[in-house]
């Protein structure tokens, strides 16, 4: 491509740090990364019109993990690793919080609710089981008990009588937080540069080349955060999953509000004002959805919409508004993201595991932090 002057000087030109990227990760490496380097040229490299993956895409969940999640992590890791976990998440929220103000990004701790379908009779006993086990596992941490029982007032069908409930747990407006993150980079004198898809990359000892679809530039470091996306930079460590989801219209009179897990967090739904917003579902279609193409899956979408009809709104009439799908980063291990340097000028913040709203801010700190001792 053919740039001006102007263009080379400003844009592309002496570039401290690049970041691959402008999800959440990427957005507080940039801003973490201008607090540790305040006079440094930092420029967002985004390859779609809006920041692609899960970041635009997500359900707006403020969780840390329902009861059946934590005792399924349980069985592959210790105790404390688990909390490691849990407070790693909580921490994450806290700071986006901090960072943006629960008015920007439309917070509400209305808590959170797992329901189990009628046929889940093992995982729902096991997590009567356990519930005292698990509460006194997080108590020295929250100060109180995380998860109780309480009765099924939302008129669910096809489930068990009773949910767990988590008082912690809230909900994002997903578009506010994002749009918010986006006006704090650019009021930071932070660049973003949409529409650009990186090709190849390679450390030339001082500095990294990135060769991007219509030219190639220079920088002194690069700081991948590009999660579901991130498979070849991490030998595989990093799995695509996409996620499903829809929305309803608005429906008159509707009694549901918090957050509501079923299925070990398969399934997740909510309230937005007025409407339902349901996805997950994942688990019918597993190979399927191992992918990064963002396209839907009518098998799964029909699915969500028959747990809708049948479980969550049996009585009430609705009418589906949208529907969509986004790209999450998973791994076989729970125990952490992948927050490393790959070589000498070349890091990356990846793999949250289908919580990024909770995490993403603190892995963003931590990726940029990262510079601090390469």
């Amino acid at each position: 491509m053919n740039f001006s002057f102007w263009e080379n000087k400003n844009w592309f030109s002496n570039i401290d740090f690049a970041i691959i990227g402008s999800g959440i990760v990427g957005l507080h490496t940039a801003l973490r990364l201008r607090e540790l380097h305040p006079a440094s040229k930092i420029v967002i490299f985004e390859k779609g019109m809006l920041p692609l993956g899960a970041s635009t895409k997500n359900a707006g969940f403020a969780c840390f993990g329902s009861l059946s999640e934590i005792l399924s992590d349980l069985e592959s890791h210790s105790e404390q690793e688990v909390i490691n976990l849990v407070k790693k998440r909580w921490e994450g929220l806290q700071l986006l919080r901090k960072k943006l103000g629960d008015k920007t990004i439309d917070f509400q701790q209305n808590g959170g609710y797992e329901l189990f379908f009628e046929e889940d009779t093992e995982i729902y006993e096991k997590c009567l089981d356990n519930l005292t086990k698990v509460n006194q596992m997080l108590f020295d941490y929250f100060g109180s008990e995380v998860f109780s029982i309480k009765p099924n007032i939302f008129g669910f069908e096809k489930c068990k009588k009773h949910i767990i409930f988590n008082p912690f747990e809230g909900q994002i407006d997903t578009g506010n937080l994002m749009q918010s993150l986006l006006k704090t980079a650019y009021s930071n004198d932070i660049l973003i540069l949409y529409k650009q898809n990186l090709i190849a990359f390679g450390d030339l000892g001082n500095k990294v080349a990135l060769e991007l679809e219509d030219f190639t530039l220079t920088c002194q470091k690069v700081f991948f955060a590009t999660n579901g996306f991130a498979s070849t930079l991490t030998d595989n460590e990093v799995v695509p999953a996409r996620a499903q989801v829809l929305i309803t219209k608005p429906i008159n009179n509707l009694h549901i509000k918090g957050t509501f897990h079923i299925d070990e967090g398969f399934y997740y739904f909510r309230n937005f004002e007025n409407r339902i917003l349901l996805g997950g579902a994942r688990n019918i279609d597993f190979e399927t959805e191992t992918t990064t193409e963002f396209e839907l899956n009518l098998k799964i979408q029909h699915h969500l919409e028959q747990v809708l009809r049948s479980v969550i709104l049996p009585h009430t009439d609705f009418e589906i508004e949208q529907r969509w799908s986004g790209i999450m980063g998973m791994g076989k291990s729970k125990k952490t993201p992948i927050v490393k340097q790959l070589s000498e000028n070349v890091f990356c913040g990846v793999r949250l595991g289908g919580i990024g709203v909770a995490i993403g801010s603190l892995i963003g700190k931590e990726l940029a932090e990262l510079n601090l001792y390469s």
